[in-house]
């Protein structure tokens, strides 16, 4: 089944994408989410000559949506240069699964392929706010 991933979100992570610091991967990645309110925040990975200090677009995005105020994600499309969907690493998915419906829908977007999926398939058994109980 062919799944196409809404324009705006594309649009805004491609946007993203086209803005990656990458001398070193040359692999750039771009990420969108939308917010609770409908407005977009974008994100590209940013690399450092010291890899460890490189930031995925995902992860970007989601700083930079906290920056702005917002902590509640409805949807998040990520898009690379893969053959198939592209996935977020483990670091990425439990950054937004903070602020994320574990069913909202993630888009993944590769080359010659787009999957529509949810944090609660790609992190299933995740950790998550409600595990620290009335105290977090």
């Amino acid at each position: 089944m062919v799944v196409t991933p809404p324009a705006d979100l594309l649009e805004a992570a491609r946007e993203a994408q086209a803005k990656a610091y990458v001398p070193y991967s040359h692999f750039p990645v771009g990420a969108a989410v939308r917010l609770a309110d409908g407005g977009i925040v974008q994100g590209c990975n940013v690399e450092n000559a010291s890899y460890g200090l490189s930031i995925c677009a995902e992860r970007n995005a989601a700083f930079a949506a906290v920056t702005a105020g917002a902590t509640s994600f409805s949807e998040v499309l990520v898009v690379g240069e893969t053959t198939g969907p592209i996935a977020p690493c483990g670091a990425c998915r439990q950054v937004l699964l903070e602020f994320t419906d574990p069913a909202a829908p993630i888009w993944l977007v590769g080359r010659d392929g787009t999957l529509r999926t949810s944090l609660g398939e790609l992190l299933p058994h995740a950790f998550s706010p409600r595990d620290l109980g009335p105290q977090g």
